[in-house]
Order: C-alpha cells, then structure tokens, then sequence
C-alpha cells in the first residue's frame, strides 16, 4: 500500500512552490501554505531546489486530499455514491472509479492511502535524456568536469553535432540532471564543478522580485552624520548573537561614541516578536539624550 507524505498535497506543495518562485522566503512561503519553515527547508531540499513538475496545474480534474477526505466520511457514515458526489459537486463516476480504484480488498477506504496510491499511479516519469544517451552523458560530464558551464555545453554541442539531434540538450535538461536526483543521470557531485559550486539550485529572480526582510526600511545613508563621526553620544548599532544549534539568542547594543555595550536576553526566542519588544524595554531604561538613533543589519527580526 502506498504511504501518504504532504508533498502529495499538491494544493500546499504547489503553492509552497510558488510563493519561493513570486521572491518569498521559505519561512513566509511554509506559513502561506500553512506549514513550518523547517518543513518547507525539506522540501526544498528533497527537490534539489527544483520546483517539481508534477501536481501543476490540475485544473481540478484530480481529487485533492480534502475531497478524498470527505468521500472516507461519507463512506463510514453508509452515503451512497451519488450522495458523496452531489456533496463535492463531482459526477457520480468519479467517485465511483475512485472507491474501486483505491479501496482495499475488504472494501475500506482512507483518504490518506487512496492519496498516495493515486500519487504513486500518476507518476510516468519520462527517461532523462541524459539517462538513455550515455554517449551524451559522458561528453556533459567531461565538459562539466573542465569547469564549462551548462549554458555553453548546450551551445558547444550544438555547433559540433549540426546533424544529430541526438547529442543535442538543454541547459535545463543540465540542471535538472545534476539537481534532481531521481533523474538519475548526473552525480550531484558534479555540481561543484559549477561556477557557483552551489548543491542545491537557488531560483532565479528578476531585479527587484525578491521582497524587503523589514518593510519600509531606512537606508543607513540617511543616518544623521554625527554619529558616523561618533563626536556626539547616543548613536548606537545593534547586533543578533545565536547559540548552538540556534537554542538560545542575545541582542547586543553597542554605542558609537564611548564603545559601551549593553545586552539585551531573548530567553523567548529571536523572531520579531520577541526582538522588538526587548529592545524597546531596554532602550527605555536610557536617559533621554542617549536614545538618538540604532542602527541594525537587514536581519529578518528586526522586521517589526
């Protein structure tokens, strides 16, 4: 029997997916969907940085997990196939072929199982090119090796093979091989041949795509210029210190003029929730003419 995992959930998978691809990052792209950074991390992960093809664009024709849920309900409560379908707005059939599809040899049916099992039929993955052509395989291996990036292999062969299609391939057929694993036609090693040596691939954005960490940020250009010369106190810079295995954080502030520093515990953790409030209660305990400016990294918890 097939094991249900939430990358089948195209509808959150796929969403996940393209969120990272509008410029979000993977905390904000694994809460959109309604999921955990570390989770969405994994995701990425497992991909190789690659959004997967499969679950696009299902233009409702495949039924989702929620629907296969509503069919498990009305199975254990005695509905009939037309009741279940009138309640999804599905036809009669589709059900129908659903259950007999999916249902186990006594007749019982679980969402989470039918999910997979019908994940598992859906996948007709095509052979990489790559995979089938080892002729093909060995020359963008040899060119990766001398350090030629994907894009001129693509080109080179092209020029040197006018006649046959078959040594031709794509620069994304390239990176796909070396970052998806289940092509199975590349080793990922490879990839440190490349010029960003990067292991997994990082999506490509426009200028200007990817959004701001902190809304309405202030340049550090606009600082006032006293504190750039430190002639007069009260101007300070700030700073986020983590612990092992990210358990613990402190928040240092750090006056330009006479170097004193203050530390600032964040026993409840170091998201923006919990970073501004301990900063404002600790710049609070300052006189008056020390509090003239604080100047921060673009780090994310400061957002707030």
């Amino acid at each position: 029997m097939g094991r249900y995992a939430n990358r089948m959930d195209a509808e959150a998978f796929q969403a996940f997916w393209a969120a990272l691809q509008r410029g979000g990052f993977i905390a904000d792209a694994a809460a959109e969907v309604g999921t955990y950074r570390k989770q969405g991390s994994r995701w990425v992960t497992a991909c190789g940085g690659v959004r997967p093809r499969r679950g696009r664009d299902l233009k409702g024709r495949c039924l989702s997990l929620a629907e296969r849920e509503e069919i498990a309900v009305g199975r254990a409560a005695g509905d009939s196939v037309r009741v279940i379908a009138r309640r999804l707005g599905r036809a009669p059939s589709t059900v129908s072929r659903e259950l007999g599809r999916n249902a186990d040899r006594g007749g019982a049916y679980r969402a989470t199982t039918a999910h997979a099992l019908a994940w598992e039929r859906a996948c007709r993955p095509k052979a990489a090119k790559l995979a089938t052509n080892l002729a093909l395989a060995e020359r963008v291996q040899d060119d990766l090796l001398q350090r030629y990036s994907p894009e001129q292999i693509a080109g080179r062969l092209r020029r040197q093979f006018p006649d046959q299609r078959e040594m031709w391939v794509s620069t994304e057929t390239i990176y796909q091989s070396l970052y998806v694993q289940s092509r199975g036609a590349l080793r990922r090693e490879l990839t440190r041949c490349l010029r960003t040596g990067r292991s997994l691939r990082q999506p490509g954005r426009q200028a200007g795509q990817r959004k701001n960490r902190i809304p309405d940020m202030v340049n550090i250009a606009q600082r006032p210029p006293e504190a750039d010369d430190r002639a007069v106190p009260g101007h300070w810079e700030g700073d986020l210190m983590i612990g092992k295995r990210n358990a613990t954080a402190i928040a240092t502030l750090v006056e330009r003029t006479t170097g004193y520093a203050l530390l600032v515990g964040l026993p409840d953790g170091y998201k923006p929730e919990h970073v501004a409030p301990a900063l404002a209660a600790k710049i609070q305990t300052l006189p008056e003419s020390l509090r003239r400016s604080l100047t921060w990294d673009q780090g994310p918890e400061m957002r707030d």
